[in-house]
């Protein structure tokens, strides 16, 4: 066959496009629900062990935002669709000599868990001459004691307020909000109230920090019934791909 894509080329792109209808009816009943506008929330699409070219797919069916979880297919894979108009998200875990890189493609990182890494990323940004958008993750475990980062990241909720500060002041970084991962076995609406009550408090001391990042495929009507303005979804999009992506 000449002229076009090939068929199995065309087969995922319908795919993807359909997959992408569905989670925007998800939202926009979520959001009818919950008395808010389907405007107001971002999808994030998680490209995570899917290649350069679902990008290119999912940017021609207007998606602006993709979010990737570890830097080492993050970066060849930012530099593969650097030609796209897209605002790229950092939402894995992040060990502090990954900043460097990271702060190079990322324009949003997502999981901001403690003091030396907002150091190492604020450091990097000035060095690259840019501004990095950074949310503080916030540990979600009921279970979870100060200081501690849990196997899924984030800072306990009684140390945002400092790490929050800490974002704020360090030159080259914006603090945008707060981001969070409902803990495995629990119930996801109760935990987001709880991310909702810690990025009201955010939000009252810096009013700019409106950004609230949270609901996956499984968990999104939970996290856009408490305010999450960013859900980040690959399953739903793209396919199964394990546990715990998304």
């Amino acid at each position: 066959m000449s002229g076009g894509a090939p068929e199995g080329d065309r087969q995922r792109r319908e795919r993807i496009a359909e997959n992408l209808r569905a989670v925007r009816e998800r939202v926009a009943t979520a959001c009818e629900k919950a008395g808010r506008s389907a405007q107001d929330v971002t999808i994030i699409a998680v490209t995570k062990t899917y290649p350069a070219s679902d990008v290119r797919i999912l940017a021609g069916l207007g998606v602006t935002d993709v979010g990737e979880n570890r830097d080492q297919e993050a970066a060849p894979k930012a530099a593969a669709t650097a030609d796209l108009p897209l605002t790229r998200h950092f939402i894995g875990q992040l060990q502090t000599n990954k900043a460097k890189s990271v702060a190079r493609y990322a324009d949003m990182v997502h999981s901001v868990d403690r003091e030396r890494l907002a150091a190492a990323l604020g450091a990097r940004a000035r060095i690259e001459g840019r501004e990095l958008c950074c949310l503080v993750q916030v540990n979600l475990d009921p279970d979870s004691a100060a200081g501690v980062i849990g196997p899924r990241g984030g800072a306990d909720p009684r140390d945002v307020p400092g790490l929050a500060d800490r974002i704020a002041g360090e030159e080259g970084l914006v603090l945008g909000g707060v981001m969070a991962v409902a803990p495995l076995g629990g119930d996801p609406a109760e935990a987001f109230a709880r991310l909702r009550a810690v990025a009201e408090d955010i939000r009252a001391r810096y009013p700019q920090a409106r950004v609230v990042s949270a609901g996956m495929s499984g968990d999104m009507e939970a996290a856009i019934e408490n305010g999450a303005t960013h859900l980040r979804v690959g399953t739903a999009l793209l396919g199964d791909r394990g546990p715990n992506v998304g």
